[in-house]
């Protein structure tokens, strides 16, 4: 019997673990699907896409997308200790104050942007804390956050040229204003990833009242007369084990693993589960809908300069290796997302409603795999990927089966809102005028793709073949008021009608940020500790 039990080691999961079991009074288990985070490339920062369809990786897909030619785009998920923290891009990015306050608006009481704020805070160890706001960072955090150790000069161009193009330089766009352009911060520690294992898991490892499980996936939860009292976990399709807890359940399992986990317990829409052969312990409609996720196009030239496309050579690859590990330099030391901008493109905005991730390659033609550095060319290059901030498109995620370890069907419906698209070729076009600003002179080549630029469709139809996900889904255990039949969770993020049962996760967000995932979903933990720990 434990106090509590932690579904999910990954960026929640491992905060939650270690904020509840500080006290040593709180009997604490915490169950990962994926295993040990032993993987080599998880901890060199340049690797991580090398991660992509490993056994670190769940390897989603979506449902074929309508809108972007009916093609399946890939979702990689983390599937070990750190989760998705220990194989994302490391880009530590907050969203725009704007975005919790409006959270507050619809009535998710205590999570405006001056509420949440201090949990950002309180994580946070910001190595550059001289270089940032000191009003909105902390120093005392276990989280290490930090700019990046090298980056390509092509990086710097896209900063300069961003300038030239009416977007201004940012200091940092996590502290007072989002709005600019500049280098990412990015979770790193000494050269090496700091995921949310490194970070809050590894130090409460020794800790006697924390038991930490992997390879283990939760098949259900146990709920009788409306009370959460265990799970059952599944050790490979024959053995079955169950945990029971005395406190809560709290389900950290990401915006696609919490609500499966949900349906298959029998809580979610009635019809599916009957459909199905699940006993329907709560008809709660709203689990799984409300799925929202940040994609991109890519807008790419090559270069005459040195980029990260010629490091992929494998002669340069051993060479930077071996700079890597025997002297802590060169390209291995960084995230291969370098830069950034946060822009407005619609006047009537009240904050950024697009942003350009800048990656120092060249990722080649139509049907590229954007997520395997291997196939990508070897002559330089580089790219913006135009971002849609506040998609209009919804969609779902749904269960495939009663079984635990068939994939849900995620169905984010991309581009299915005309708006989307129509915000999407603004975006193209404005990155390619940042491509032909004065500062890429010195390393432009040939401008690559899309080649009609004054032509919307031709546009646009660049976008349904480029089309890919920042892999931020999000949404799908809503949090909202007590009366908001399409909400999932209360503020307290308690799921509704089942007693000592709570989903702390990306999952809860009723909108999705303007920015990078991963930060908002540890502050959400951070916060949802707190609120656990006082109300226990």
């Amino acid at each position: 019997m434990y106090d509590y039990i932690i579904v999910g080691a990954g960026s929640a999961g491992c905060v939650l673990a270690y904020r509840l079991s500080e006290n040593p009074q709180n009997k604490v288990l915490l169950i990962e699907a994926g295993g040990k985070d032993s993987k080599l490339e998880i901890h060199v920062p340049a690797a991580y896409t090398k991660l992509n369809r490993t056994e670190v990786d769940w390897a989603f897909y979506t449902e074929p997308q309508k809108a972007v030619n009916g093609r399946r785009l890939f979702q990689p998920r983390g599937k070990v200790l750190g989760g998705s923290s220990s194989t994302n891009a490391m880009a530590y990015v907050r969203g725009n104050a704007k975005d919790y306050d409006d959270w507050a608006k619809i009535g998710c009481e205590g999570w405006s942007y001056q509420e949440v704020l201090p949990y950002f805070i309180k994580s946070e160890n910001n190595e550059n804390y001289d270089k940032v706001d000191k009003d909105f960072h902390g120093t005392g955090g276990l989280l290490n956050v930090r700019f990046p150790y090298s980056h390509y000069s092509v990086s710097e161009a896209f900063i300069e040229a961003c300038m030239e193009c009416g977007i201004p330089y940012n200091a940092d766009f996590n502290g007072k204003t989002q709005e600019g352009t500049n280098f990412f911060q990015f979770t790193i520690k000494n050269y090496r990833r700091h995921s949310t294992a490194q970070a809050f898991l590894k130090p409460a490892l020794a800790r006697p009242n924390l038991k930490v499980i992997t390879k283990g996936i939760v098949s259900r939860l146990i709920v009788k007369n409306d009370v959460a009292q265990g799970v059952e976990v599944a050790f490979g399709v024959a053995q079955r084990e169950i945990f029971t807890a005395n406190k809560e359940i709290i389900l950290s399992a990401g915006s696609f693993g919490s609500p499966q986990i949900l349906m298959l317990s029998g809580i979610g829409e009635k019809e599916l589960l009957q459909k199905l052969g699940i006993e329907v312990v709560k008809d709660l409609p709203a689990v799984g809908k409300n799925l929202q996720d940040h994609c991109f196009a890519i807008v790419s030239s090559s270069a005459k300069v040195p980029t990260a496309n010629n490091d992929l050579k494998l002669h340069n690859q051993i060479k930077g290796l071996l700079n890597y590990f025997l002297f802590k330099k060169g390209f291995a030391t960084a995230s291969p997302l370098e830069a950034n901008a946060f822009l407005r493109l619609n006047s009537e905005s009240d904050r950024p409603d697009m942003q350009f991730h800048f990656v120092p390659a060249h990722l080649g033609g139509y049907g590229v795999d954007l997520y395997n550095l291997d196939k990508y060319p070897r002559d330089s290059g580089y790219s913006i990927l135009p971002t849609l901030l506040k998609p209009k498109s919804r969609g779902y995620v749904s269960l495939r089966s009663a079984n635990p370890f068939d994939a849900p069907i995620i169905q984010p419906n991309y581009l299915a809102e005309q708006a989307d698209v129509e915000q999407l070729i603004k975006g193209v076009q404005k990155a390619y005028e940042v491509m032909q600003a004065k500062a890429f002179d010195k390393c432009r080549k040939e401008f690559y793709f899309p080649k009609n630029i004054n032509d919307k469709e031709a546009i646009a139809e660049h976008i349904r073949k480029t089309l890919e996900c920042v892999y931020h889904p999000v949404g799908t255990c809503k949090m909202g008021k007590e009366n908001d039949e399409t909400s999932v969770v209360n503020n307290l993020l308690q799921v509704k009608g089942i007693e000592k049962l709570r989903v702390v996760d990306a999952s809860v967000m009723p909108e999705i940020i303007s920015g990078n995932t991963n930060a908002p979903t540890i502050m959400i933990a951070e916060k949802a500790a707190d609120i656990i720990l006082k109300n226990n």
